[in-house]
């Protein structure tokens, strides 16, 4: 047997677990414990900006001492870019699944059905529930470097490229007009936009927006 071999109390071999170790109670803690960084200061740079939010600011809406964020990020930049990441992170995995579940409801979606569920989904990303991370990166993408930039970007065109064959097809079949890059940057520009008049609780809902986005940009069905 070979020295090396870990062995159990009965002198047997033990069997190597597959797969990645288990997470130990301490590195869990701090998985949450980021988690409840990245919330609290998605929240607060939404609400007060990048500038007049302090890591203090951070920490104390955590739950934290005022050290803690340092244990996570390197300083509050490294902090507002993760934050940036973590919302496109959240929308791209969204998005895969609003469109898998849509997919899986037993008919097959047209080009219409398939912008309905995008547009829908991304409504969802910047007004539902936990909403604070994408407008964030609305608001302060000039505050990132350049690298932190071309990260967050990278993400973004993985998130974006999902609607190019949809709008390509609805072009195709004539219901979308005009070159179907623009489209995409003033149907995104528009969306986006909600983050700044959409109010909560207001006579509209987020299926009413999406409505209102496809009258908007597609021609009427015959």
């Amino acid at each position: 047997m070979n020295a090396q071999t870990p062995t159990g109390d009965d002198g047997e071999p033990r069997k190597r677990a597959r797969g990645r170790p288990r997470k130990t109670a301490n590195e869990r803690d701090d998985g949450n414990r980021r988690q409840d960084l990245l919330r609290a200061a998605a929240r607060l740079f939404r609400q007060q900006g990048f500038a007049a939010t302090s890591t203090r600011d951070i920490a104390t809406a955590a739950g934290m001492r005022s050290g803690s964020p340092f244990y996570h990020f390197e300083n509050k930049e490294a902090l507002l870019a993760a934050v940036m990441l973590e919302g496109m992170q959240r929308a791209t995995g969204r998005q895969a699944g609003a469109m898998q579940a849509a997919a899986v409801a037993g008919r097959v979606l047209s080009a219409r059905d398939c912008l309905r569920v995008l547009v829908r989904n991304h409504l969802e990303v910047l007004l539902g529930a936990e909403s604070d991370f994408i407008p964030v990166m609305l608001y302060e993408w000039r505050s990132l470097s350049e690298v932190q930039r071309q990260a967050v970007n990278e993400l973004r065109r993985e998130y974006e490229a999902v609607w190019v064959p949809v709008l390509q097809a609805l072009h195709d079949r004539g219901e979308l007009q005009g070159d179907t890059s623009l489209a995409r940057l003033m149907l995104f520009g528009a969306l986006n936009w909600a983050v700044q008049w959409f109010e909560p609780g207001r006579k509209k809902s987020l299926d009413d927006l999406t409505e209102a986005a496809l009258q908007l940009f597609l021609k009427e069905q015959g």
